[in-house]
């Protein structure tokens, strides 16, 4: 295909979609409608609202949230892998990592929190975005004390992280789940 266009290439395609359809159904194309016409048995989609600049500050602010939760991730799964290979020097390695990381993951929730108003929701998306942040709040509130004690029990810290993750990853979910999907449609009725 190298030395084919673009062009060439779609119209090739097309020509092959064209004729397996044309063996599949056994019977013959329906033609074409005239542009002028619309089929009442058909309704388009409802496309989800764009989000207000304010729902982007708060998607915006989710997003620099969600650098720091990687990093706290990224930590708890250093700890884990310490701890199946047994090493205590790779644990106390490990914990110390998890403790600078808590502190570099709280600077970046407590900036992206910063912009993130769940007033600007409505409904049932307002419940979920302010489920969402008690949970960043949550993490928030922990990361010091996971600086101070990750270096001496990395275990403990990480195990309290890892519920607080749990906890705000649910919320996470419940709020995309709600602002990501649009109104159900309902089909017409037929006479």
């Amino acid at each position: 295909m190298r030395g084919l266009t673009r062009g060439a290439c779609v119209a090739a395609w097309l020509a092959v979609t064209a004729a397996q359809s044309a063996a599949q159904g056994g019977a013959a194309a329906a033609p074409p409608q005239p542009s002028d016409t619309v089929r009442h048995d058909t309704v388009a989609p409802a496309r989800p609202a764009e989000p207000s600049a304010d729902q982007l500050k708060y998607l915006r602010g989710l997003r620099t949230v969600a650098r720091g939760v990687a990093q706290l991730r990224s930590g708890v799964d250093g700890v884990a892998r310490a701890e199946a290979s047994r090493d205590t020097t790779r644990i106390r390695r490990a914990g110390r990592m998890l403790a600078g990381l808590c502190g570099t993951a709280r600077t970046f929730m407590t900036q992206g929190r910063a912009g993130m108003q769940p007033a600007v929701y409505e409904d049932s998306a307002r419940v979920k975005a302010r489920r969402l942040v008690v949970q960043i709040d949550s993490l928030i509130k922990t990361a010091p004390t996971c600086e101070t004690g990750a270096g001496k029990t990395p275990g403990r810290a990480a195990t309290d992280v890892l519920e607080r993750l749990r906890s705000y990853e649910t919320a996470l979910q419940e709020f995309r789940m709600t602002v990501a999907t649009p109104a159900p449609v309902t089909p017409p009725a037929h006479p």
